[in-house]
């Protein structure tokens, strides 16, 4: 099992990477380029739109790899792709830079569970992303789309934290938020949470 993971991990690890750096790239675009009073007002749309994004992927690569090593019972895809986007997504985009708003005090905080607050939009969008997975078993390119989609889902909530300007010492604090909020629960979703519902000689027998 933890061979498995390694690997998986390992075959992952660049889309993670380049993924990552690239959200923090268009963060420090719009700061730079002084976007932000332009932008800020509709982050929220913006954020919406993104982690629903996020949710449909997470769960497609989450469903596609449990798939790909675990049995395929519909009730168990289901709440493990379920499970593995909604629940891990609002790690990612919501919980930690929520950590990371609170720890800088940032002026319009606020925790926002998509889940919850738009439920009727977020929860289907968990629906599609498993039927995507169980149709279309694939996992490496969705997961780059993945990380990357979560690294703006995660810096629009962040966004709609801010207030019309930000200093370096919050710049440096939000670019290591959203590498915390990206790499572990993004990696945990898509590769680790899926793998620990199978079995050895399931994983044996998928590699064989």
């Amino acid at each position: 099992m933890l061979k498995r993971i390694v690997y998986e991990l390992g075959r992952h690890a660049p889309f993670t990477f380049t993924g990552a750096l690239l959200g923090v790239a268009i963060m420090l675009a719009i700061i730079w380029g002084n976007f932000l009073p332009h932008v800020a007002p509709f982050s929220q749309v913006i954020f919406y739109v993104l982690h629903p994004f996020h949710v449909v992927l997470s769960a497609l690569v989450t469903t596609a790899l449990y798939l790909k090593y675990g049995k395929r019972r519909i009730w168990l895809v289901v709440l493990i792709g379920y499970t593995g986007s909604v629940g891990i997504a609002t790690i990612s985009d919501c919980l930690i830079p929520y950590l990371g708003e609170s720890l800088l005090a940032l002026p319009n905080r606020g925790i926002h569970i998509g889940f919850i607050e738009k439920w009727w939009l977020v929860n289907p969008a968990a629906f599609l992303g498993i039927a995507l997975g169980y149709w279309k078993r694939v996992t490496r390119f969705p997961h780059y789309g993945h990380v990357l989609i979560s690294t703006w889902a995660s810096l629009f909530h962040v966004i709609m934290a801010l207030g019309t300007t930000v200093n370096w010492i919050q710049i440096i604090i939000i670019s290591l938020f959203l590498f915390l909020a990206v790499w572990i629960p993004c990696c945990t979703s898509d590769i680790v949470y899926p793998l620990l519902f199978t079995r050895k000689r399931q994983l044996q027998e998928s590699a064989s």
